[in-house]
C-alpha cells in the first residue's frame, strides 16, 4: 500500500478547507472595513450637519436671554415707578388729611398689637 496516495486526497481536502477559511476571513475583513468606513463617513456627515444647527440654537438662546433681560429691566423700572408713585400719593394724603392718617395708623397699630398678643399667648407653653 502506498502511504502517499492515502494522505494526498485528505491533504487536498485540508488545504481546500484552510483556503476557504482564509477566503472567508478575508471577505469578513473587507466587509467589516467597508462597514466601518461607511459609519465613519456618516458620523462625519452628521457632525457637519449638526454644527450649524447647534450654532443656530446657541444664537436663539442668546437672543432669548437678551429679550428676557430687557423685559425684566422694563418690569423693574415699571415697578420702581409704581412704588415711587404710591409713596408720593401716601405723602400727599398724609399732608392733606393728617388727623385721619394718624387715626388710621393708630388703628392699624392696635390691630397688629392685638394679633401679636393673641398669637403670642397661644404659642406659649402652658
Amino acid at each position: 500500500m502506498n502511504l502517499q496516495n492515502t494522505f494526498t486526497p485528505k491533504s487536498n481536502l485540508v488545504d481546500r478547507v484552510a483556503n476557504s477559511a482564509d477566503q472567508a476571513v478575508q471577505a469578513t475583513r473587507q466587509t467589516t472595513n467597508h462597514a466601518l468606513d461607511s459609519v465613519a463617513t456618516r458620523i462625519d456627515t452628521l457632525r457637519e450637519q449638526a454644527a450649524p444647527a447647534l450654532d443656530r440654537a446657541a444664537e436663539q438662546a442668546n437672543a432669548l436671554a437678551a429679550r428676557s433681560r430687557e423685559v425684566l429691566s422694563n418690569g423693574t423700572q415699571h415697578l420702581r415707578h409704581r412704588a415711587i408713585e404710591a409713596t408720593d400719593n401716601t405723602a400727599m394724603y398724609i399732608r392733606g388729611e393728617p388727623f385721619k392718617a394718624v387715626a388710621i395708623a393708630a388703628a392699624a397699630g392696635a390691630v397688629l398689637a392685638l394679633l401679636v398678643g393673641l398669637f403670642g399667648r397661644s404659642n406659649a407653653p402652658r
